[in-house]
């Protein structure tokens, strides 16, 4: 049965459940106010406090306050109270006015983003009180990300498809990702390597000399993380062809194959098509435009990338590709596989919201 006084119901209109939806899923804002949304969304949902501060982690007297404060102040109340203190210097115009000049403006000099110095300069204001308020708003001039929406018309379906086999893989099958790192340079610096020490990093020389190149064909087990990699000359139809007939010897007779490769041309060339279709347990599934992120020996490419690669220093295309095979053949005696955790509606959503963002702006 239950004790104390009975909880007011807290209902949410649409728009305010957008709102709030908008700020429990920022990664920019505080994570404080982050978690407050959250708690109100929650509340709005119909949970009680203890469910709310059970699954959170939280106190039931932290979920009432701000309960309680969204029902009083709206999305006011879910911001930190005013504390007593040395009165404001600034007031929230001028605070404002410097945001909107970062947010909207570039500097007159021909520089292509603001600076905390250069907005004091502009401002008349202390750099440290402008590095305080880009802080607060978390508003960063200085970076960038990087993105690309896909153009493929069948986005949706090989999303849904390729992130099926990686959440819910077939029985009998093994499910391989399949790509090729191109261009992989033997790079050997003019200079030997200073070696690092007590309070100095490692050093090396900014120049070095070419002798060749490489092609990385790699295969990843979903299942297990293990790993089939074939170092080669050139980077054609040929050569894909041979790896897949390697894969075909090493993988039981018994099991299907489930492919995961990009759209290059060399896996659509007409004759690995014919020998694709002369061979009914090989199942081909091509990520969509623009979107290689799914294929997870991206990641993997980037392991080798970072531990053998791009800090090795070889003299000739044959050492490297020795360094290549011995880190592939430790790689596979402690291998584990990548935990795979985004849906396919999540991924989608994420989309959809960048979307929502680009319609918004001025482009």
């Amino acid at each position: 049965m239950a004790v104390g006084r009975p909880m007011p119901p807290l209902v949410l209109t649409g728009d305010e459940v957008q709102q709030l939806q908008a700020l429990a899923h920022s990664r920019s804002l505080p994570h404080s106010i982050v978690q407050r949304a959250q708690i109100v969304l929650a509340c709005g949902a119909g949970e009680t406090n203890t469910a709310i501060a059970r699954r959170m982690g939280l106190t039931g007297m932290t979920v009432g306050k701000w309960r309680k404060r969204y029902r009083e102040l709206g999305l006011e109340g879910l911001h930190d109270e005013l504390r007593p203190g040395r009165p404001r210097t600034y007031e929230d115009d001028k605070v404002a006015e410097v945001i909107n000049r970062a947010l909207q403006t570039k500097p007159a000099d021909g520089s292509t983003q603001w600076s905390a110095r250069s907005l004091a300069a502009a401002t008349g204001i202390s750099k440290t009180t402008v590095h305080r308020w880009l802080q607060t708003f978390s508003v960063q001039p200085h970076r960038q990300k990087h993105f690309k929406l896909p153009t493929d018309p069948f986005f949706v379906e090989k999303v849904r498809d390729i992130v099926g086999l990686y959440l819910n893989p077939p029985e009998n099958a093994v499910v391989l990702c399949v790509d090729e790192k191109t261009q992989i340079q033997a790079l050997d610096r003019t200079q030997p390597l200073l070696p690092m020490g007590l309070g100095y990093v490692e050093g090396v020389t900014h120049d070095y000399i070419r002798h060749g190149t490489t092609t990385l064909f790699a295969a990843l087990d979903v299942a297990t993380g293990a790993v089939i990699a074939e170092c080669k000359p050139r980077h054609r139809h040929q050569e894909f062809l041979s790896f897949l007939r390697r894969i075909d010897k090493e993988v039981p007779k018994e099991l299907d194959l489930h492919l995961i490769v990009d759209n290059y041309c060399t896996h659509k060339h007409t004759k690995v098509k014919a020998w694709l279709a002369q061979r009914p347990r090989f199942h081909v599934h091509y990520t969509p435009t623009y979107a290689s992120w799914l294929n997870q020996v991206e990641r993997w490419f980037g392991i080798i990338t970072q531990k053998a690669i791009r800090r090795g220093s070889f003299s000739s295309v044959k050492e490297l590709i020795n360094k290549i095979e011995q880190f592939v053949a430790a790689y596979d005696k402690t291998k584990v596989p990548f935990k795979w955790t985004a849906h396919a509606d999540s991924i989608l959503e994420k989309l959809q919201r960048l979307c929502s963002q680009i319609s918004g702006t001025a482009h």
